[in-house]
């Protein structure tokens, strides 16, 4: 996974698989992205497939080191949320790069029309769903495109 530093050597934040005690941050994330927070969180947080993006690079971090949650089902990205104070700063493209690398599918996502230029930036191809919603389906194959 990411080690949290940019190309420059800045320090940012690590991505690493969330804490169980990390739930109602990441849940707080979700909520405040307005996004559906998927059934059975906590089992997936226990279950490793939620990934965080953490200030902190210690044990004991807090709610508020958490930036950014990715949720995956499988090789599906269910959820995407970065701290509005830290977006266009990289962390959701380390959460998605984290995210391909922990599988051979390519990693695929349903969104809103909204984010559709995040996810083609980082090379999803993208597809309207056609059915009137306005979402759209992406699809990964490999690591996302460096911005």
């Amino acid at each position: 996974m990411s080690d949290g530093r940019d190309d420059d050597g800045d320090d940012g934040p690590r991505i690493r698989v969330a804490r169980d005690a990390e739930v109602d941050a990441v849940r707080r994330l979700l909520d405040a992205a307005m996004l559906t927070v998927p059934d059975g969180l906590a089992d997936r947080v226990a279950g490793g497939d939620v990934l965080v993006a953490a200030a902190d690079a210690g044990v004991g971090g807090t709610d508020a080191d958490v930036v950014g949650a990715l949720v995956l089902d499988g090789s599906h990205v269910d959820a995407v949320a970065v701290r509005k104070s830290r977006r266009a700063a990289g962390v959701g493209r380390a959460l998605v790069a984290a995210a391909a690398d922990r599988t051979d599918a390519p990693l695929t996502a349903t969104f809103r029309r909204q984010v559709r230029p995040f996810y083609g930036a980082l090379g999803f191809v993208i597809e309207d769903r056609g059915d009137g919603t306005g979402r759209f389906d992406g699809r990964l194959d490999g690591a996302p495109e460096r911005g």
